[in-house]
């Protein structure tokens, strides 16, 4: 099956970032098997190219639409080989497309469900992808390993809980002076707003929002970013389904 590459060179130009034969030929490796492996396990509602492109693709890549001094103090660190865990990453978004486009950082994709933990085992078997580790696990769960709790210079999630939850899901693995990102909506200052004592409780600072709109489309999109000022209390995050019950407000 060919597909059109033309459009999305487009966008990830506007994003600043360049594609090459190499990535190409990923994205579409990463496309193929996605929409094969969908066939018989639903990992997504969107399977048509050109909205898989906008939708996971190109929004998976949305930190690179940060402002300039942002931007680059992100991708100066993925150069240089950050820690990055996606936490609930489900299809691989937006880790994948983030591995793929700045091969040097050190990948944790996790999920709850082992079907798709194998599913992004075999894209990375696929893709040839290598500094990545596929946890299956719970967040509430995984906080307590040593080996990942405070450990991540990034933790992303493109996750649709509210702030409040995610936040403490995501920040007991970031290390102080690191940042959890969150991709969200342009609807996100009642979030900010709600969440920033839970925030602040687990040792949180939101650093920055930048709002802006995926290349070429009508589709409004936030990152957030919040920044580790000091260490997590242990008691969090507390137990499985409570976060998402009793956000820290």
């Amino acid at each position: 099956m060919s597909l059109d590459l033309s459009l999305f060179h487009v966008k990830l130009q506007q994003f600043g970032l360049d594609g090459s034969e190499g990535t190409d030929q990923k994205f579409m490796d990463y496309y193929h098997h996605l929409v094969a492996i969908n066939e018989v396990m639903n990992l997504t509602a969107i399977t048509e190219w050109p909205e898989v492109v906008d939708k996971h693709f190109v929004d998976s890549l949305g930190i690179a639409a940060l402002p300039q001094e942002k931007r680059d103090l992100v991708l100066s660190l993925f150069e240089k080989g950050a820690s990055v865990m996606d936490l609930g990453t489900g299809a691989g978004f937006p880790g994948i497309p983030l591995k793929i486009m700045f091969p040097q950082i050190h990948l944790v994709l996790t999920d709850s469900l082992m079907k798709r933990i194998n599913f992004l085992k075999e894209c990375g078997e696929i893709l040839h992808l290598d500094h990545v580790d596929y946890v299956h696990s719970r967040a509430e769960i995984l906080a307590k390993d040593k080996k990942y709790r405070e450990q991540q210079d990034f933790v992303v999630s493109r996750a649709v809980a509210n702030l409040a939850t995610l936040s403490e899901y995501c920040l007991p693995f970031v290390k102080v002076g690191g940042y959890f990102i969150a991709y969200k909506t342009d609807t996100v200052e009642e979030e900010i707003e709600k969440a920033s004592h839970g925030i602040e409780l687990l040792g949180g600072e939101v650093e920055f929002v930048h709002h802006y709109v995926l290349p070429q489309t009508d589709l409004h999109r936030s990152i957030v970013m919040i920044r580790k000022v000091k260490a997590t209390p242990k008691r969090f995050p507390r137990k499985a389904g409570v976060p998402s019950k009793e956000p820290l407000t």
